[in-house]
């Protein structure tokens, strides 16, 4: 209730923008040019990742431009989270003009939450949720590689913390090692197939699986393994 509260004092004042798919509202100190600008860049990535996921969201999607410091007040989220999506994409963009590539990869991103949400009914876990996100905005793992594989050595059991927990407790270093940890894992499974057994994943949370449940059903894996796989697919892939 103080959430909605907060976001419907805050955007009394806001400027609207619609599109095919999106309906946007931006602070009175951010450019026209850019709100215009932000939902082209999004209807592109939307067309990019309904193909890449076989999947279209029925539902119009929330996106809400920011001052930084107002981000901040609003979501109350850690200071490594840069942008969020809970239901609405949720992004500071003070000082911009236009989108930047790198302001075009976090809207990617953001936007890959509201496909998984939907095509999953809510049931995704954080760890498919980021890893994907992660993976539609470009992301892949060499640049990790040799730190998860050293975490894997020094302690097994670490390298599977980020499949469960609240990831928003995470401080800096640990959010770090759980995102990585994600787009390994998930640049295992469609490296393995193509994409088909993550689709199939998704399905199954859709029906009401649990995670670890849907990873079963489908790699006939669990989580204990699926790491074991991917430290075996990071030494395959990125280990000279």
């Amino acid at each position: 209730m103080q959430k909605a509260q907060r976001d419907s004092k805050e955007e009394q004042e806001y400027k609207e923008n619609e599109s095919s798919h999106f309906r946007l509202r931006s602070s009175g100190g951010a450019e026209p040019s850019l709100a215009r600008s932000v939902l082209r860049t999004l209807e592109k990535h939307f067309a990019a990742i309904e193909s890449d996921l076989n999947y279209s969201p029925p539902d119009s999607i929330g996106v809400i431009l920011y001052t930084k410091q107002v981000f901040a007040d609003i979501t109350q989220a850690p200071n490594w989270v840069g942008a969020l999506n809970d239901g609405r994409i949720r992004v500071p963009v003070q000082g911009l003009t236009d989108v930047t590539q790198e302001l075009s990869r976090v809207l990617k991103h953001e936007l890959t939450h509201s496909f998984v949400q939907q095509k999953t009914r809510g049931h995704a876990p954080t760890w498919i949720q980021e890893g994907l996100a992660q993976w539609m905005e470009g992301k892949r793992s060499d640049m990790n590689a040799a730190a998860l594989l050293a975490i894997f050595r020094s302690n097994p059991e670490l390298s599977s913390a980020h499949f469960e927990g609240n990831w928003m407790k995470f401080s800096n270093q640990d959010a770090a090692v759980a995102y990585a940890w994600a787009l390994a894992n998930v640049e295992l499974i469609i490296r393995s197939d193509g994409g088909t057994d993550l689709d199939r994943i998704l399905g199954r949370l859709a029906e009401g699986d649990s995670a670890q449940n849907a990873v079963r059903a489908v790699l006939h894996s669990n989580y204990a393994e699926l790491t074991h796989d991917t430290v075996e697919y990071l030494k395959r892939a990125y280990s000279n």
